[in-house]
């Protein structure tokens, strides 16, 4: 991460539309690092340094920091791996209300606001939370063990997935722009703040930590970092806390507010391996249409109705651009699943409404990237209302329309940094998000090489309506029921 972090500060990486020379806007990589959402009453703000030469390191309900330079230099990986042994051997306890502290950042907003004027203003609170906030990034050693278990295929990644969303509500720092998270048993994963960037920025950076950490970096046979780390370096330093009752009276309400959220998300990630982006596109589709329209016919099959969909597109086309919506479900979508409901249609009369629905979503794709979407332009159109003053119940309406099932593909953009075809083992899961109405879904996938496709599905145990793993299902035989009206080979198994 760090290395990455200097390529950033070098400007060595080159922000290009996919494999192709079309420059794209780099302002979202900018706060990456060294950034920090600072809460307050009425509006939050973005805290960034130009540089932090510490991270903070948060273990056993204790908080750490870490310097990451010694005599002028990067501390070398086997030197980092001697300061975070020297927090693992730490036997000392965690102060009064230091445990739970970072509960402040995953509750209500203004709780938060008022507690950090109220208590941390001032002697080694201060310091102690300008230490977190100043910090490169936040890191959790987290006494959990999570990743892929064989034996547990479908709990193992949920559990993996639940955990980096929201961890135990207390011991991530929702606030810094990222927390790393290193689980006991050496999986790792990151948990990222949403108002500085989208997740193209963050899937860039993790592409990099992911094939560096194993191709360029290394470990010896026994698992250690490669080198021989200097004995003198200082060891972490214990950050210092004063929280009296009322404060932590603040933390116990945020935890439980925070934690009623955590305790209702219904997470469930898998891997689609039946087919993936190769076998699309010898239907001469696009793979992001093809999964946009099963997931409309997923959606019917299991709410009986349609809904307003959101597919995030990035406008990165544009200077400072970030996304925009396409509304994947059209007139032609519903069209489309309507007739796989049909009895009575032919597979060739469905071949065909799926292709018109299919090049309608690729168009709105389009327009989205190039800044012909519709809801960017209707929300400036809002910001403009409240500023002149004029009410407009058009808009009042359009805006407030809850976006039922909420999607977004995360692009695999370095595909040079990694073989998979020769390192399989290395494949990401990439990322999700919760969903965005409670009694909706938030889908999130990423196609993985030619043969692969990993979801993300979330919902709300709350609501009567929806069931991740039911809609996992739907998802699934809707794929396959849409490759066969092509009547196409499946693809040779391995």
């Amino acid at each position: 991460m760090l290395l990455y972090r200097r390529k950033l500060d070098r400007e060595e990486i080159r922000p290009l539309l996919g494999q192709s020379s079309i420059p794209m806007c780099s302002s979202q990589y900018e706060r990456m690092f060294n950034s920090s959402r600072i809460p307050g009453v009425d509006t939050d703000t973005l805290q960034h340094l130009k540089d932090s030469k510490h991270i903070a390191v948060y273990h056993r309900g204790r908080y750490f920091k870490v310097w990451l330079y010694h005599s002028g230099r990067l501390l070398k990986p086997c030197e980092i791996q001697l300061q975070v042994q020297k927090i693992l051997d730490d036997p000392s306890l965690p102060q009064a209300g230091e445990e739970k502290l970072a509960a402040l950042t995953a509750g209500d907003r203004v709780p938060w606001a008022k507690a950090r004027s109220s208590f941390f203003t001032q002697g080694r609170n201060k310091l102690s939370l300008e230490a977190i906030e100043k910090a490169a990034f936040f890191v959790t050693l987290d006494d959990t063990e999570q990743g892929f278990r064989k034996e547990d295929p479908v709990a193992s990644l949920d559990n993996y997935a639940k955990s980096l969303l929201h961890g135990k509500c207390y011991d991530r720092w929702f606030d810094k722009s990222l927390s790393f998270i290193i689980f006991k048993n050496g999986k790792v994963g990151l948990n990222a703040e949403h108002s500085w960037a989208d997740a193209p920025i963050i899937g860039h950076l993790w592409e990099y930590v992911l094939a560096t950490d194993q191709f360029q970096l290394g470990y010896t046979e026994e698992g250690h970092c490669k080198g021989e780390p200097n004995p003198r370096i200082p060891p972490p330093q214990r950050l210092q806390w004063e929280i009296g009752e009322p404060c932590q009276e603040v933390i116990r309400q945020s935890l439980s507010v925070a934690q009623q959220l955590a305790d209702d998300v219904d997470f469930h990630s898998f891997p689609f391996d039946n087919f993936g982006k190769g076998l699309i596109k010898r239907c001469r589709t696009s793979p992001d249409a093809f999964v946009q329209m099963a997931l409309q016919l997923a959606h019917y099959w299991d709410k009986g109705k349609f809904c307003l969909t959101y597919e995030a597109s990035m406008t990165r086309l544009f200077r400072e651009g970030r996304t925009e919506t396409v509304r994947s479900c059209t007139s032609q979508s519903t069209e489309f699943v309507l007739s796989m409901m049909d009895s009575t249609q032919t597979s060739e009369q469905k071949l065909k409404f799926f292709k018109i629905a299919a090049e309608k979503h690729q168009s709105m794709y389009r327009h989205a990237m190039t800044g012909a979407g519709i809801d960017r332009h209707l929300f400036c159109l809002y910001v403009v209302s409240k500023y002149l003053g004029v009410d407009s119940p058009f808009l009042k309406e359009v805006l407030s329309e809850p976006w039922k099932l909420s999607t977004s593909q995360t692009p695999h953009q370095q595909v040079d940094l990694l073989d998979l075809n020769r390192f399989p083992e290395y494949v990401s899961s990439g990322g999700g998000f919760g969903p965005v109405a409670d009694d909706g879904y938030g889908v999130s996938y990423i196609m993985v090489g030619e043969n692969l496709i990993n979801f993300h599905i979330s919902s709300k145990f709350s609501s009567p309506e929806t069931d991740s793993h039911r809609f996992g299902k739907h998802f699934r035989q809707a794929m396959l029921d849409i490759l066969t009206l092509f009547n196409l080979d499946k693809r040779p198994s391995k």
